[in-house]
C-alpha cells in the first residue's frame, strides 16, 4: 500500500548573503524499505489480517470491504471463504494494475493470495472456535485492521475497496479509513438478508473501528518510510 512522504521542510543557517535554503522536501530518514522488509511486512499483514478474519467468520460476523462481502456470500454458498475471498477481489485487480501499476498490483495480488491460502491455515492449527460474539467481531476488526495497516505502509493492500479508496486519497486527499467507512456501510447492511440484526449491529461497529484504525493511522504525510 502507498507509503505517502511528508513535505517536511526547514530552515538551515544563513548563508553568507543572508538567504536561507530549503532542505529536502523528503528527509533523510525517509529511505525506502528493502526488499526483505517489504516481503517480512507483507507475510505479517496477511497474517494479522487473515487471523482477524478467522475470528469474524468463527463468530458468523461480517465486516465492510470485499473481505466483508466474501464473508457474507460464505454463509450462503458451499464454498471454503478463501476461494470466495479470492474470486471476489478478482475484477480489482485490473483497477490496481491500470490506476496504481504493476508493482502495486503484484504486491496485492500476493496479498490477497495469502490471505485466501491462510485462510484455510487457521482453522487446521486453531480447529472450530466457540468464540464470545463481541470478542470476535471487536478483535477480529483490530486485527484486520492492524494487518491492513501494514500492508499499506508496504504499497500493498487487499484489493477491492481498499485500493478505491487510497486512490481517492491520493488523488482528493480524502483519508483513506473515513472512504472506507462509507463504502462499508453498503455491505454491512446487505448482511440483513443473512445475518441477524444484532449481529449486523455489531459487524458495523467492528467495521466502523477497523476504519478508524486506518484513519488514525494512515495519514498523507505522517508516515515517513518508502
Amino acid at each position: 500500500m502507498p507509503t505517502p512522504a511528508a513535505d517536511v521542510r526547514c530552515a538551515v543557517p544563513a548563508t553568507a548573503h543572508g538567504s536561507t535554503t530549503a532542505a529536502p522536501a523528503t528527509p533523510p530518514s525517509a529511505v525506502r524499505h528493502s526488499l526483505l522488509e517489504d516481503v517480512l511486512g507483507i507475510l505479517t499483514g496477511t497474517f494479522a489480517a487473515s487471523l482477524g478474519l478467522y475470528l469474524l467468520k468463527s463468530s458468523e460476523a461480517v465486516t465492510g470491504g470485499t473481505a466483508g462481502l466474501a464473508l457474507l456470500l460464505s454463509y450462503a454458498l458451499p464454498l471454503p471463504f478463501g476461494v470466495i475471498f479470492f474470486a471476489v477481489n478478482l475484477p480489482f485487480f485490473g483497477l490496481a494494475v491500470w490506476k496504481k501499476g504493476w508493482n502495486f498490483a503484484l504486491r496485492t495480488g500476493a496479498a490477497i493470495a495469502l490471505v485466501s491460502a491462510m485462510a484455510s491455515l487457521h482453522p487446521w492449527a486453531l480447529g472450530p472456535l466457540a468464540i464470545d460474539p463481541v470478542y470476535g467481531v471487536l478483535g477480529g476488526n483490530l486485527l484486520a485492521g492492524v494487518g491492513l495497516l501494514i500492508l499499506f505502509r508496504h504499497k500493498s493492500s487487499l484489493g477491492g475497496f481498499s485500493i478505491l479508496a487510497l486512490l481517492l486519497q491520493e488523488k482528493l486527499k480524502w483519508r483513506a479509513g473515513y472512504v472506507q467507512m462509507v463504502l462499508d456501510v453498503a455491505i454491512v447492511l446487505a448482511a440483513l438478508v443473512l445475518v441477524p440484526p444484532l449481529m449486523v449491529l455489531l459487524s458495523a461497529v467492528g467495521a466502523t473501528l477497523l476504519n478508524l484504525i486506518l484513519a488514525l493511522n494512515h495519514r498523507p504525510g505522517r508516515y515517513l518510510g518508502k
